[in-house]
């Protein structure tokens, strides 16, 4: 076990995805290995941003796991920690983003915009400053 915990989102895509660059395309992620199935689609892909991995799961029979498009929404959302927030959204919608809420700044100190990713996954793209 690390001596630091270290968290890895685990997110739900529909069945029958083939290709995640959006997130390579949007975020600089590497993808560290893919488990796929038989017809292609992903089972399990993971990823790396700046070190920090989150994996892709296809949605399973679980009702307790589920992507986003099942329900209309998230139970979550990724916060995202990049040195210019409004580069990073840019670049994000360039490669398939949705703006919720565009980059601003508040008063407890952060600049913060949110996109939603092609998979309904909600991202919160911030800095301090």
């Amino acid at each position: 076990m690390p001596k630091t915990p270290t968290f890895a989102p685990q997110l739900w895509i529909p069945n029958g995805v083939t290709n995640v660059d959006f997130y390579i395309k949007a975020f600089g992620a590497v993808e560290l290995r893919r488990f796929s199935n038989d017809d292609g689609s992903i089972h399990v892909s993971e990823l790396s941003i700046d070190g920090a991995i989150f994996h892709l799961h296809e949605e399973t029979r679980n009702p307790a796991t589920f992507n986003p498009a099942r329900h209309q929404g998230t139970t979550v959302t990724l916060g995202l920690f990049v040195p210019d927030v409004d580069s990073v959204m840019d670049t994000a919608v360039a490669a398939g983003a949705v703006v919720l809420s565009p980059a601003q700044d508040y008063d407890y100190g952060y600049r913060q915009g949110e996109v939603k990713d092609p998979f309904g996954h909600i991202w919160m793209i911030e800095m301090k400053i």
